[in-house]
């Protein structure tokens, strides 16, 4: 592996709450250099005892592959935040005011914003000479349309704790969607477009000439499709149920839709691999899991395509989305009458890189888009600078 040597490249660090993830990615030419990920962080049975450990280790890791970070003229840090509030909505240059004003954040995004802060703290100590760039997740959503963006609760209040409709994975559905009209070889802004983010995290947008107009994840990345740990949307009153009926707590009611329910919930296994062995098995809950999953898809696809009047392509992308044509059969199956038609054969050809899996004659082209996240945030940070 060839060493860098020039400002060609940026560092991106995706720094969770027990583990880290980081790539050194080409921003010109998108080639990733090296890239790799920590897990576990402070947990008992881990090495790794604390975020800033976890960054020591990935340098030793990249100067293991021939890239010394202090000597190899990083052009950035780019920092994935996963919420950017009302008031970051653009990749930002971190400096100590926008790092207090980021701590301010946490309690919109308790489970994410404050690891990422402590990733962002000690990669300025270890990197304190190179410009660090925050890139947001909600950025792509900042310009929602009022009725998609807006609850439907006490005016003043929603005001004051700055309560709406963010949306999450705004980098991968942006990026996503713009390569999906460079292989169709359109104008974005002639496209009317649905981009299916499938993982363990999973998120539906439309969008409308490159511009998203609805998108499933709100004020927390907690609503909306159903995912691997969390719930996706349910009746709020099932919080103040629990809370009055179950003695338990907000934290613990919190707790349990955001890593104990969802698929997992249902089956007792996130992993789509071996819930698909589940099923084969005859096991029940993982083929209610697997059918609530399901459902629940069809119907924000089915409600994208009322929103946006027309539909020019619907885009898979993610783990799931990417690697499962069994989803991705049963997502679209019978919508032959609304527009959608697969072709069997290239749904399950396992071919790389971008793809459609319509077939010829059907209205709406169905496609299978590689996401890559750390790409579009290394754009970004060079963007900015």
């Amino acid at each position: 592996m060839s060493t860098a040597s020039s400002n060609d490249v940026v560092l991106v660090i995706n720094s969770g709450s027990s583990s880290l993830k980081f790539a050194l990615v080409e921003p010109d030419s998108g080639v990733l250099r090296s890239a790799g990920s920590i897990e576990q962080i402070g947990e008992a049975s881990s090495s790794v005892a604390s975020h800033d450990a976890a960054l020591h280790r990935a340098f030793d890791e990249l100067a293991e592959n021939g890239f010394d970070l202090r000597a190899c003229g990083l052009a950035a840090v780019g920092h994935r935040m996963v919420h950017g509030g009302k008031k970051f909505y653009q990749p930002t240059l971190i400096d100590d005011g926008v790092v207090d004003e980021l701590k301010k954040l946490s309690p919109l995004a308790p489970l994410h914003n404050p690891p990422a802060v402590l990733g962002i703290a000690v990669a300025r100590e270890l990197l304190p000479d190179v410009p660090h760039v925050a890139v947001f997740d909600t950025a792509f959503f900042h310009d929602l349309p009022a009725a998609a963006a807006t609850y439907a609760i006490d005016r003043e209040l929603a005001d004051a704790w700055q309560i709406r409709r963010y949306g999450f994975h705004g980098t991968s559905h942006h990026y996503v969607s713009g390569q999906a009209a460079v292989f169709l070889n359109e104008p974005l802004a002639r496209l009317n477009q649905i981009v299916l983010h499938l993982g363990n995290g999973a998120s539906a947008s439309a969008i409308s000439g490159g511009r998203p107009v609805e998108t499933s994840m709100g004020l927390t990345p907690l609503e909306g499709l159903v995912m691997g740990t969390r719930s996706g949307d349910v009746d709020p009153g099932v919080i103040s149920y629990l809370w009055r009926n179950a003695n338990m707590g907000v934290d613990q009611i919190e707790s349990m839709l955001n890593h104990q329910a969802g698929v997992l919930g249902l089956a007792g296994e996130r992993d789509f691999r071996r819930l698909r062995q589940m099923i084969e098995s005859g096991d029940s809950a993982a083929q209610l899991a697997y059918h609530v999953f399901i459902h629940r898809l069809r119907k924000y696809i089915g409600a994208y395509l009322a929103v946006l009047g027309h539909t020019d392509v619907v885009s898979f992308t993610a783990g799931i989305g990417e690697h499962d044509a069994t989803v991705r059969r049963d997502a679209l199956a019978g919508m032959t009458e609304l527009g959608i038609e697969l072709d069997e054969h290239r749904n399950l050809h396992p071919a790389g890189g971008a793809r459609r899996i319509s077939a010829d004659d059907s209205p709406i082209t169905v496609l299978v888009v590689p996401t890559n996240e750390e790409l579009a945030i290394a754009r970004d940070c060079v963007r900015l600078l």
